[in-house]
Parts: C-alpha cells; sequence; structure tokens
C-alpha cells in the first residue's frame, strides 16, 4: 500500500510590517540524567509547563468555491434539472462556500510573534488565535510566509505580555532525546504528548523544497500542525509539520522543522516579510556507488548541470565538479548543499570547495537572487502575475516526467485567484514563445516583458504535447 503524507490543516496570508527580532534561547550542550533513586519520579511537568503556554490554538478561514466546477456548468440551467431539484438548489450549490481548519502556533516573542505553518494559514481570509483555555480570541495578522520551508509568521496584539518560549539548538540534538509534542489535535485544546528523536536530517521526505527533518515518534495528529516539538528542558526544537501515514492517524513517523531552520526563516520574515535566497544555478546529485568511483572523497554533490547568466557560470563551476565544502563547512549531500546555499543571502560571498578532476580548488563566488517567482501578486507586472517558473534542468525533466527535448520554461505553480489563474495557465504548462522571442530561459521571459511592456502579448504554450496560445495584456 502506497506510504501517504497527511498534512494537519491547510490556509493564508499577505506580508505586512518589517522589524528586526530578538529570541530567548537557552543554554547549549546540557548534560542528560536518568532517575537514580527508587524514591525518585521522572516527571517532566515543571520543564514544559511554561512551554505549553507558548502554544497557541490557530483557526484559519477562508472562502472556496463549491465542487461545482467538477460539474458540467450547463446542468444547472437544465430545465429538467430545475423541475427535480429546483432553483433554490441549484443557486445554493453555487454559492461560495466557508472552509475552516485548525492548527497550531509557537509564541517566539513577548509582544506576540507567533510561528507555524505556512499550509496552516496558507490562502485565510481570516486568522484567529486563542491561548490555552482563555476564551479570548486574538485576529491575527500575518507578517510572511515561506512555502519552500514551510513556515509561516502572524503576529497578535495582547494586551499582556505573553509568555515566549525558549528556543534550543539544532547542532545539540542526538538520536533517542526525549521529545515531547504540544499542539491542537483535532481542535480539542492544547496536549502533549511524548516519545523520542527517532533521525535527524531526514531530507527525501518529498514535502518541502528545503528539508532537514527532526523525525519522531511523539504523536502528532491533525491540528498539531505548527506546533511545538521540545526537549525535556521544554526548550523548541522544532516545529510539527506532517506525519507519515497509511490510515491518516498517528504511526509513529512525524516530522519537525529543525529550531535552527526555523530560526533563520522566522527573522527574515519578521525583518523583510518574504525570505529571498542565495541562488548558485547548477543542477546537482548525490554521490551514488559508482560515482564514488572516480572522486577522492565520499561525501559531497556533483554539479550535473549549469544554467546560463548565473553565478555558477559566472565564476567557472563546470560540470563533474565535487562540491564538498562551503566557507570550510563540510558538504555532505546534494541536500546539505542546497540547504546551505538557502541559508546565505543574494550578493553574499561564498567560498567552495571543488574536487575538479582528482585535484583540490577553491571558488570565490556572489550568489544571486534565487527566486524564479516573477510578478506574484504583482500589480504592476504585466501577464506573469501569478506563475511560479522554473528554468528546464535535468532535474525538472526528471521530477515532473518531461521529455529529453522539452525547451522552454515551466510553470511549476499558478497562483490562486492571481490574473495568470483567469487566464487559463495551469501547473505544468510549458511557455515557448511570447510573440516572436523564443522562451528557452527565464532571462528571455524578461527580455519580452520588456520589450512588450504595453502591448497585448500573444504566449504561446505546451500543454501535453500541444501548443496553445494566450493573449494576455
Amino acid at each position: 500500500m502506497n506510504k501517504k503524507l497527511f498534512f494537519t490543516s491547510i490556509i493564508l496570508a499577505s506580508s505586512l510590517f518589517a522589524k528586526n527580532i530578538e529570541f530567548e534561547e537557552i543554554g547549549k550542550n546540557p548534560q542528560r540524567i536518568t532517575p537514580n533513586s527508587s524514591a525518585e519520579i521522572l516527571s517532566f511537568n515543571n520543564s514544559i509547563k511554561s512551554s505549553v503556554n507558548s502554544i497557541v490554538n490557530i483557526s484559519a478561514k477562508k472562502s472556496v468555491n463549491s465542487n461545482i466546477n467538477t460539474l458540467p456548468m450547463q446542468m444547472f440551467d437544465d430545465p429538467f434539472f430545475k423541475k427535480f431539484f429546483g432553483e433554490e438548489f441549484t443557486n445554493q450549490f453555487k454559492q461560495n462556500r466557508v472552509q475552516r481548519s485548525l492548527g497550531s502556533g509557537v509564541i517566539v516573542t513577548k509582544d506576540g510573534y507567533i510561528v507555524t505553518n505556512n499550509h496552516v494559514i496558507e490562502n485565510a481570509d481570516e486568522i484567529s488565535v486563542t491561548i490555552g483555555d482563555d476564551p479570548t480570541e486574538y485576529t491575527a495578522k500575518l507578517i510572511g510566509k515561506d512555502s519552500d520551508s514551510d513556515i509561516a509568521v502572524i503576529k497578535i496584539d495582547a494586551s499582556k505580555d505573553l509568555t515566549p518560549i525558549k528556543l534550543g539548538d539544532s547542532d545539540s540534538l542526538l538520536i533517542g532525546d526525549i521529545t515531547f509534542a504540544i499542539g491542537n489535535p483535532f481542535g480539542v485544546g492544547n496536549t502533549v504528548t511524548m516519545g523520542i528523536i527517532s533521525a535527524l536530517n531526514k531530507d527525501k521526505v518529498g514535502i518541502n523544497k528545503y528539508e532537514n527533518y527532526i523525525q519522531t515518534d511523539a504523536s502528532i495528529n491533525p491540528g498539531n500542525s505548527g506546533g511545538a516539538l521540545v526537549d525535556s528542558r521544554g526548550a523548541l526544537i522544532g516545529i510539527n509539520t506532517a506525519i507519515l501515514s497509511k490510515s491518516g492517524g498517528n504511526d509513529g513517523i512525524g516530522f519537525a522543522i529543525p529550531v535552527d531552520m526555523v530560526k533563520d526563516v522566522v527573522g527574515k520574515l519578521v525583518s523583510d516579510g518574504k525570505v529571498v535566497r542565495g541562488y548558485l544555478g547548477v543542477a546537482i546529485a548525490e554521490l551514488e556507488k559508482d560515482s564514488k568511483l572516480v572522486y577522492k572523497r565520499s561525501e559531497g554533490a556533483v554539479v550535473l548541470d549549469i544554467s546560463n547568466d548565473t553565478p555558477a557560470a559566472k565564476y567557472g563551476l563546470k560540470r563533474g565538479d565535487l562540491i564538498y565544502s562551503i566557507n570550510g563547512k563540510p558538504i555532505k549531500d546534494r541536500n546539505a548543499l542546497q540547504n546551505t546555499i538557502a541559508s546565505f543571502k543574494p550578493n553574499d560571498k561564498v567560498n567552495l570547495g571543488i574536487e575538479r578532476d582528482g585535484k583540490d580548488i577553491s571558488l570565490d563566488i556572489i550568489l544571486a537572487d534565487r527566486s524564479t517567482i516573477i510578478g506574484i501578486q504583482s500589480e504592476t507586472n504585466s501577464f506573469l502575475g501569478g506563475l511560479k517558473l522554473s528554468n528546464i534542468t535535468n532535474e525538472t525533466i526528471k521530477r515532473y516526467r518531461l521529455s529529453n527535448d522539452t525547451n522552454g520554461v515551466l510553470v511549476t505553480d499558478v497562483e490562486p485567484k492571481s490574473k495568470a489563474e483567469k487566464a487559463g495557465f495551469l501547473a505544468g504548462d510549458i511557455i515557448v514563445q511570447i510573440e516572436d522571442i523564443e522562451i528557452k530561459n527565464l532571462s528571455n521571459i524578461e527580455t519580452a516583458l520588456k520589450k512588450y511592456n504595453e502591448k497585448h502579448k500573444r504566449v504561446y504554450i505546451n500543454r501535453y504535447g500541444q501548443t496553445i496560445m494566450f493573449v494576455i495584456q
């Protein structure tokens, strides 16, 4: 039976304002002890009760169209249909519905900043927050969201200082450490479950673009998303995100975003309202059994392809290079390289340790902006408002099962309710031409936008082997 990933909530946002954020951190490298007397009872109540007070319940509400889109529209205007079901039924069926979902969040500052999962608040029209058993309901503002890491920040204005959780340290975690998952499963209120760290650095889960999960067997259920995973001191070590399950219930395999990634992303969302990551411009792969035969090292990431007009091309990276360190920090595999590069900002200078043809070389590279989002929710941009685009590389060919000779720019996502969605774009479309400009990469799209800025544009796409044209302003 296929394993399925069940996310514990859904729902949105839009950036508001920016400022710096300060976290309350706990000491690193704690001692680990076990009970040594029959007169002692092992209890973690004193350790975690403060953390429980830092957990909030999140209710997100959004308006959605009913499933009418799955049925023929003309059916509702058919006299035969109206005769049996009536005008009132057909009109009701066409109305928008309100969808509600529940999740959890963690207070990280006294003045009301709360971290949760992006999928908890994604596309929400309203976000409400309650704290513990207090029935007071706060309306939350979205500060920023990052779908690639599945982290979002919201803020509430309370009449008194809140209880922020203390943050731990990802580097000090060990398999076997006691963990507690705190959240609001099934909307029953704050709940604590216990387990251990089952594994660290889990990356091939297939949930987000940037993955480095803590795996735990502490029970995580629907509604726990965005809640806290804490250690035996009550220090935050992760944000609970998803479970691997056959039934939808807890099977003992849960995943949490490690606290160091949380701190990095939350800091950027609070200061800038978004996360802008450094971009290198390479397609990379793991060192496999056969490829290890041609390199001195057994760890690193192999460069398979280099995109044009990127830092990788500009500063001399080549196919076959094995990247084994960044600024002296070892790079173990493909995921480590991707996450490390993403932790830098555009225009940051990094030093790459590279093995090339058996020799070690060093390259200094200035990173670019890795974002391939063009004009999402932009009122001033032209027709591309709402598209997430990607150059076609060996990786995207494999991921999206494209033919090897595919040319163009791939539409990886379409923003809901955007101009692009209304125009008819679908994820998986390949933009091949705009007016008389053939599209082979993102730079070609930027060129076309500048050249035809004020005109209606003919946009040609390849959809499942067929060419379709849109005329868009």
